[in-house]
């Protein structure tokens, strides 16, 4: 048993050379810019907590990474203190009040293309705002002018473009220009150390720092965006956003061997779905396997396979609809879902549906990750849904508009913007709260904080997170290295093993299409970007900062 252990640790040394992401002794943020980073770490010097680095993150994210970053999108946080206390915050979009069922559908009852992804009738009512002053009221030190003005100045200051934001702006020219009209700040063609200043964005966040939540709810700011909104067809109104709630919600928490993992409960489909995939695998001997091996990565895609089908049918905003949340995590269940797995070839399609249960999200979501002096952590997931949302940037006000409402089932059975194909739980209805697959996760070992991370990805987000902590707790990887190995996901619909091109061992490959899998290497070239953060045994905390983006930690 020894000998293997240590022939697999010399195969995995080998394969992925031990390299550490930057480690710190007191306190570490690690998110998509630098600049988002190094803001969130100077709060907690100034004495503030994780919770006013999380308020100081997201306002500098939403000025330094539009493409997801914003004041005007939605998300989740789980938190746990350092006494052990957990809990999370639903600041997730909701429908507005003139949402319908069928209102993407043409007189056919067909799905017209482009009208939930693009333009103002894509844009469900932004919590992000309202997040970040819920987050302050319960947990917040310092002052919140302390915590706006960074973003603020960012803004005025500007933004360096990035040889990745370049090619971002320039994939997505021509549809935010036809979406915002050709006197929009982002028709014209940046270079890489080109700065672009958001003074219209400073100005926003000056309001709404000087006359709270309200501003952005029921103030001015809220009048011009709807305003804006319904000349551009939109149906958000100013009811819609004074109604605006987050919620605090219990986090979905479940063991995997000596790990207690919490995470994000519905709507987003996070926790639960990382949950049934967790124990599922649990009974095996995962490590013995080898790191994305051919065992290892049909065992995984099996069990994805039956947890996404689980998503996909059962899962939508609890506040709406009914979710067997205790049978779908029941062992007896998840037990049964793997009575037809076999190591000898794939699962037949036609066995696996959704179980028997009485009663294509891609990378412009982004997560970051904290940790503070006092031992506080807080992993969010935050975003806008498509890359720069629905492209409809409100120059007077200076930020893209979410296009949240994709995220709903359009029509049931119809593959939505990530491929993924759901059901009537989360079809449409004013008010309510589209699905998500974000999973803002912490992971805890022998009752203290082991690790924090979270991913963009829409559906393979799930996916990504669990890699990453299998990465570390199987495979004994360092966070960034568990961060830089290649990944793999499977959603059930469609029924490929996606994996990034190039990047795994042919044979491999080979061995899982002779069992009758299908590989797809064109579909996502990049899956996921995690920011995580590991705790050593001595306490230093190591960031997982993904090369895949700017991604950048920061800590002392």
């Amino acid at each position: 048993m020894k000998k293997l252990f240590f022939l697999f640790f010399l195969i995995s040394v080998s394969v992925y050379p031990q390299l550490k992401g930057l480690v710190a002794d007191k306190a570490m943020v690690v998110s998509a810019r630098e600049e988002a980073s190094k803001i969130g770490i100077e709060i907690i010097k100034k004495g503030g907590n994780a919770f006013d680095a999380m308020v100081a993150t997201q306002l500098a994210l939403a000025v330094a990474y539009p493409y997801a970053g914003n004041i005007s999108g939605g998300g989740f946080m789980v938190y746990r203190k350092a006494n052990g206390e957990i809990g999370s915050l639903d600041f997730r979009e909701k429908a507005p009040m003139k949402a319908s069922k069928n209102m993407y559908l043409d007189k056919a009852g067909n799905v017209i293309p482009n009208l939930s992804t693009d333009g103002a009738l894509s844009v469900g009512i932004p919590g992000s705002v309202a997040a970040i002053f819920e987050v302050h009221k319960k947990f917040g030190k310092l002052p919140l002018k302390d915590l706006f003005q960074p973003a603020i100045d960012l803004a005025e200051k500007g933004i360096v473009v990035t040889q990745k934001e370049k090619a971002k702006l320039d994939e997505y020219r021509d549809v935010i220009v036809k979406i915002s009209g050709d006197k929009t700040l982002y028709n014209k063609t940046f270079h890489v150390g080109d700065t672009i200043k958001y003074l219209a964005l400073a100005n926003t966040l000056k309001q709404i720092l000087k006359n709270g939540k309200k501003e952005f709810y029921k103030g001015q700011t809220a009048k011009k965006l709807v305003a804006f909104l319904q000349q551009k067809g939109g149906i958000v109104s100013m009811k819609d956003l004074a109604n605006y709630k987050v919620i605090w919600r219990k986090p979905i928490s479940f063991k995997y061997k000596d790990l207690n993992v919490i995470s994000m409960a519905p709507p987003s489909s996070g926790g639960i779905t990382l949950a049934q995939i967790m124990k599922m695998i649990e009974p095996y001997d995962v490590s013995k396997f080898g790191h994305n091996s051919t065992q290892y990565m049909q065992l995984l895609t099996e069990a994805e396979r039956r947890a996404y089908a689980d998503r996909n049918y059962f899962l939508g905003d609890p506040d709406f609809v009914k979710i067997p949340q205790n049978q779908l995590l029941s062992p007896q269940y998840l037990k049964d879902r793997m009575n037809t797995f076999s190591f000898n070839g794939v699962t037949p399609f036609s066995k696996i549906s959704h179980g028997d249960v009485n009663i294509y999200e891609s990378n412009e979501t982004t997560h970051y990750s904290i940790v503070d002096t006092g031992g506080n952590a807080v992993s969010v997931t935050t975003t806008l849904n498509g890359a720069y949302g629905s492209k409809l940037y409100c120059d007077e006000l200076g930020f893209f508009l979410n296009n949240e409402m994709d995220d709903f089932s359009a029509k049931p059975g119809v593959p939505n913007y990530y491929g993924l194909v759901q059901a009537e739980a989360n079809s449409i209805a004013p008010q309510k709260r589209m699905l998500s697959s974000m999973t803002p996760t912490i992971v805890e070992k022998n009752g203290n904080l082991f690790m924090l991370l979270g991913s963009p990805g829409g559906s393979m987000i799930i996916t990504s997170v669990l890699q990453n902590i299998l990465n570390v707790y199987e495979f004994n990887m360092t966070m960034q290295q568990a961060v830089n190995a290649p990944r793999f996901h499977n959603q059930w619909l469609p029924d490929d093993i996606m994996v990034e091109p190039g990047k795994f061992d042919k044979t491999t490959l080979d061995n899982l299409t002779s069992k009758g899998y299908k590989i797809n290497e064109k579909f996502a070239p990049v899956l996921g970007k995690v920011d995580a953060i590991l705790v050593q045994p001595d306490g230093k905390l190591e960031g997982g900062a993904d090369f895949r983006g700017d991604d950048k930690a920061a800590g002392f």
